[in-house]
């Protein structure tokens, strides 16, 4: 975790999928969405689930970069999408800085952008979120993580015991 993150917030498959489905439920009444726009990689999967849920079948990405594992970077636009985005829903697992949103709301200004979870600083960029997160958290993704052994808090106290 880089330095300016104090906290971790573990997110489960499981509880990816539950947040995702409270996001659809959130959208649902919203709607319609002619098609749902994803911001890779991180909102595919929750795309996929709100898709699923609202019976949206056109599905389509828009690729930005902007971490390198854990370091943020200028955002670079890999692929992006050529409309205002009317009855478009944007879908993103995560809104931190703000600095994707700002970019894909500049490409589709009109399109609504969900994410399952934000931070203070990208919270105004985004429409609905279903849960909040301190700026200094680091969100663990499923996808991002693997299941290891942890030593027991007292050995990490104690080491030698």
């Amino acid at each position: 975790m880089e330095e300016s993150y104090n906290k971790g917030f573990p997110v489960s498959w499981d509880q990816m999928h539950r947040d995702s489905k409270a996001l659809a439920w959130r959208l649902a009444e919203k709607g319609p969405w002619s098609r749902i726009i994803s911001i890779t990689r991180g909102g595919m999967v929750p795309a996929c689930i709100v898709a699923r849920e609202l019976e949206v079948r056109l599905v389509d990405t828009i690729c930005i970069k902007t971490y390198d594992h854990q370091d943020m970077a200028e955002p670079e636009v890999l692929k992006g999408v050529s409309e205002d985005g009317a009855d478009v829903l944007i879908i993103d697992d995560l809104v931190d800085t703000g600095a994707t949103a700002k970019v894909v709301r500049a490409m589709l200004p009109l399109a609504h952008y969900a994410a399952v979870y934000a931070k203070p600083q990208g919270r105004p960029l985004v429409d609905t979120f279903v849960t909040e997160v301190s700026q200094d958290t680091w969100i663990f993704l499923p996808w991002d993580t693997e299941l290891q052994f942890v030593q027991p808090i007292v050995r990490n106290e104690h080491p030698g015991k």
